[in-house]
């Protein structure tokens, strides 16, 4: 359930990185959205979600805090969206059953 928290959150941010902000926030965005991918990929991959896991993967380098990635605010506005998106869509696709082990 954390996890899921944690993604709707994460989704949150992306669409509320539309509206102006200062710098601080788009850092801290980098931070929970690569921690919240990369946490997702982790998961994808115990549970064979294959095409997840590369996916989650993918955004988690995208928006990773420490080597970013320098894009204009146009196209970081389309990614956000589409981020916020996948990570909605991925609640219901990479999680875990109750009583399956990976």
């Amino acid at each position: 359930m954390g996890y899921v928290i944690a993604r709707v959150i994460a989704a949150a941010m992306l669409f509320w990185a539309l509206d102006r902000h200062k710098y601080d926030y788009f850092v801290l965005l980098r931070w929970v959205t690569c921690a919240v991918a990369a946490y997702g990929a982790v998961l994808a991959s115990e549970v064979r979600r294959i095409s997840w896991t590369w996916t989650l993967g993918i955004v988690a380098l995208l928006f990773n805090p420490i080597l970013p990635v320098h894009l204009k605010r146009e196209t970081w506005a389309v990614i956000d969206v589409a981020t916020g998106v996948l990570l909605l869509a991925s609640i219901w696709q990479v999680r875990r059953l109750p009583g399956k082990t990976p």
